[in-house]
């Protein structure tokens, strides 16, 4: 049995790769690392700052504050609610539009896509989009958390693109069979573009999971409505302000049990 041996230029590209590749994963996983030894350490210790991967003063104080929160789990459900509506909404929609604008015999498809790509470039601002979920009467709803998340620009030039790539002789042998277009976006375009799918899926699901701006503008009129990661933003500054005047995290969990009521 012949040994086979490796050449020194595959030796050095071995090396090499593998070291860029752990010094990249440890850039990654540090800042995991920092975030659960703060959230393990002490609260009014960890104002101090200086923490690195292993808490100063073990406690568990932290998380039995949160839990403690009986807000918090009513907004975790709507966090939850929140993001899997505007997943499948999004990706839904946005999909039907890149479809009909991916058709050849569609003669509006140049003007219309030049129109979103102009929206990632301009946008009206805040006050703006607010005065406009205002108009339409969806402040304190739920539906201002999806509807102005139904059709993303940029996810559709993405899907577009790549249902550009698909032969026109799977649509065409399908409009032979008697098939319409929605049939053959539904049958035909979306199950060859589910690796496409997954990953916008997948980023709609961390925007949507990680906002908390939404409800701050939105939708802090009901606390029914409120999501997990603006209880935990308000835990957070009440933490910052008790730090500052009281010197601990007790006082914060006051603050925001107190909001929250």
């Amino acid at each position: 049995m012949k040994i086979k041996r490796w050449k020194p230029e595959k030796i050095i590209f071995t090396i090499l790769n593998s070291g860029i590749l752990l010094l990249l994963s440890a850039f990654m996983i540090y800042p995991l690392l920092n975030t659960l030894a703060i959230s393990f350490n002490d609260g009014l210790d960890a104002i101090k700052g200086g923490i690195t991967i292993w808490p100063r003063m073990f406690s568990l104080k932290n998380y039995d504050i949160v839990f403690h929160m009986y807000t918090i789990y009513d907004a975790f459900f709507t966090s939850v609610t929140k993001t899997i509506v505007i997943v499948l909404t999004n990706i839904l929609f946005t999909s039907m539009l890149a479809y009909a604008l991916s058709r050849n015999e569609f003669f509006l498809r140049k003007p219309i896509t030049i129109i979103f790509v102009l929206t990632m470039y301009f946008n009206a601002g805040l006050i703006p989009n607010y005065l406009l979920i205002k108009d339409m009467n969806m402040l304190n709803t739920f539906q201002a958390y999806w509807v102005p998340n139904i059709i993303s620009a940029f996810n559709l030039i993405v899907i577009r693109t790549y249902m550009k790539s698909i032969p026109d002789s799977l649509t065409e042998s399908a409009k032979i069979d008697g098939a319409g277009h929605f049939l053959i976006w539904w049958r035909i375009i979306m199950p060859l573009c589910k690796p496409t799918l997954a990953v916008i899926a997948l980023f709609v699901a961390v925007g949507s999971w990680n906002s908390w701006m939404d409800t701050l503008l939105y939708n802090s009129g009901d606390q029914k409505l409120s999501t997990l990661q603006y209880e935990l933003q308000k835990l957070l500054a009440s933490a910052m302000n008790a730090g500052t005047n009281q010197g601990g995290m007790a006082g914060a969990a006051a603050i925001a049990g107190q909001g929250g009521r």
